[in-house]
């Protein structure tokens, strides 16, 4: 049957695997917000095809219900800062891959300094040393809220903390 926590993939591949723009496009992503895999680029540029999606068939509802759903989902956006304060709705349909993996804690933690770089960012949450509030997050991926933002810090257990 398969494993019931992994219902449907979180993530679409390119349609033409072998592409030389593509795949060095992809490698700078990789390198520059230190991901893991291509995978996860994957992963956040169909997040934002998700978004940018339910804004362009917004589009076709009624009056009423395109209000809705266009609120909803710019609401959404601004709490998680990917677009900001003043953003209106055709700025959802401008939004960037990069746009994206600048909300991860990954980045994050780096731009933060918490982190010498992009990588040790990576190593300290997942060895369980970046705390968000006070929940410990050892996930890269994790898309950090706008009002987030300041409570990242490290465990009190960590060595790393400085009292």
């Amino acid at each position: 049957m398969g494993d019931p926590r992994r219902l449907k993939k979180k993530y679409k591949k390119p349609a033409h695997p072998f592409q030389k723009e593509r795949i060095i496009e992809e490698l700078e992503f990789l390198g520059r917000y230190g991901l893991r895999n291509k995978r996860e680029f994957w992963k956040s540029r169909t997040m934002l095809g998700n978004w940018r999606g339910i804004a362009r068939h917004s589009r076709t509802l009624s009056k009423e219900r395109a209000g809705e759903v266009q609120q909803t989902l710019i609401t959404k956006l601004k709490r998680l800062g990917i677009l900001s304060p003043e953003a209106e709705f055709e700025d959802v349909l401008h939004l960037t891959v990069e746009d994206v993996l600048k909300r991860r804690l990954q980045s994050l933690v780096y731009e933060k300094g918490l982190a010498s770089t992009i990588y040790q960012a990576r190593q300290y949450i997942v060895h369980g040393h970046i705390q968000v509030g006070n929940k410990k997050i050892n996930a890269p991926s994790y898309i950090v809220k706008k009002d987030e933002e300041d409570l990242i810090s490290f465990v009190s257990s960590s060595p790393f903390t400085t009292n």
